[in-house]
């Protein structure tokens, strides 16, 4: 780990790891909003993702399997943290923290399955963007429980439409 000395990091240094932690934190809108586009986009095209027993292939197959999943959910929510990058001139590598809340109705009852885990990322720059070579998902810990419903009306959506959009995206 570098620390900062006298402003001895690099200012390529940072950008780099400014704009990695951006690409994770674009797969989880991604995920949230069941964007297939931004989601290929976190991955090169010949990115690999392995999931454990639950998927293991291209990065782009990852993503079209998620959505379709993804649009069986009635909400969901996936945040990181504790990114933790090491450069290496044009490759990376890198452990992210993730939580992934998911709610479906399952015969009137409202589901609730929350995972714990890490993504464990090797990155590469090309053509000046940094992207997925290939994630391993390291499954930590999960529960699964019946919830009740706030009556706070859910103003998210899982598509493009969802009002971040208008803001991030004009």
């Amino acid at each position: 780990m570098q620390t900062i000395e006298h402003g001895a990091i690099p200012l390529r240094e940072m950008a780099d790891r400014m704009a990695i932690t951006e690409v994770i934190y674009s797969y989880c809108r991604a995920m949230d909003r069941i964007d297939a586009e931004l989601g290929y986009s976190v991955w090169h095209e010949d990115g690999e993702a392995d999931y454990g027993a639950i998927y293991r292939g291209s990065g782009r197959g990852f993503v079209d399997w998620v959505c379709e999943v993804h649009r069986t959910m009635q909400t969901l929510s996936h945040q990181v943290s504790n990114v933790l990058i090491t450069l290496d001139g044009d490759r990376a590598r890198s452990e992210s923290c993730v939580t992934a809340t998911l709610r479906r109705q399952d015969g009137g009852r409202l589901l609730q399955t929350t995972a714990w885990g890490r993504y464990v990322d090797r990155w590469s720059r090309r053509g000046g963007r940094w992207a997925i070579d290939r994630r391993i998902y390291l499954h930590d810990f999960d529960e699964l429980r019946e919830v009740t419903a706030s009556a706070t009306p859910v103003t998210g959506r899982h598509d493009r439409s969802d009002p971040s959009y208008s803001v991030l995206d004009p």
